[in-house]
């Protein structure tokens, strides 16, 4: 058995995990059910822990792995001081999700939607300005690959549920924190 060593790192990481995951924890053990927190209480997901290194070379301006099997956001700083976990929506199915490598190349504060052409077709869906009823939520982070984002929604059941039809989702609050600490051209890895 390989003894366990516990570094300043270790430590470091251990206590932004924590204070990341702990509220999230408490909030469905509370069962609140204020907006930022509604339908916590059932989607709680099981975070499968993650690092950089294994996904990229260099952090760059930053690093974002999107993991649709624990329905998880890794963010990391380009400096590495910042790391944060984030409960997501993902894909309904494997056809809808894109996975590799991308980055962020655009950024909306308040976005508008307009529905792809299959979903116009599937649902009938339209043009939708920015508010309450709009999909994309409060915030939205547009990727390279054309129709993928990571935005917010209003809809707080879908976080920590296989309910998009491609992009990962965050609770609003979530995707204002990371909108804030993401520049344009940060790395993401849809996996």
């Amino acid at each position: 058995m390989t003894p366990f060593h516990l570094t300043r790192r270790k430590l470091i990481m251990g206590g932004i995990a924590a204070t990341v995951i702990t509220p999230t924890l408490a909030w469905a053990a509370e069962g609140d059910t204020t907006e930022a927190q509604a339908g916590v209480r059932n989607n709680v997901s099981s975070f499968a822990a993650q690092r950089w290194q294994d996904h990229f070379d260099t952090l760059g301006k930053g690093a974002i792995v999107c993991d649709t099997t624990s329905r998880a956001l890794h963010f990391w700083s380009g400096d590495e001081t910042d790391y944060r976990i984030y409960p997501t929506s993902v894909p309904k199915t494997d056809e809808l999700t894109k996975r590799g490598y991308t980055e962020i190349v655009r950024k909306k504060v308040g976005p508008d939607w307009t529905p792809t052409a299959s979903q116009k077709e599937r649902f009938g869906w339209t043009y939708m300005p920015p508010g309450p009823d709009n999909p994309l939520g409060t915030h939205a982070m547009y990727l390279s690959w054309p129709a993928y984002l990571i935005h917010g929604t209003h809809d707080t059941r879908k976080i920590g549920r296989q309910s998009s039809d491609g992009c990962i989702g965050l609770y609003n609050f979530a995707i204002e924190d990371l909108f804030a600490s993401t520049p344009i051209g940060t790395q993401v890895r849809v996996i």
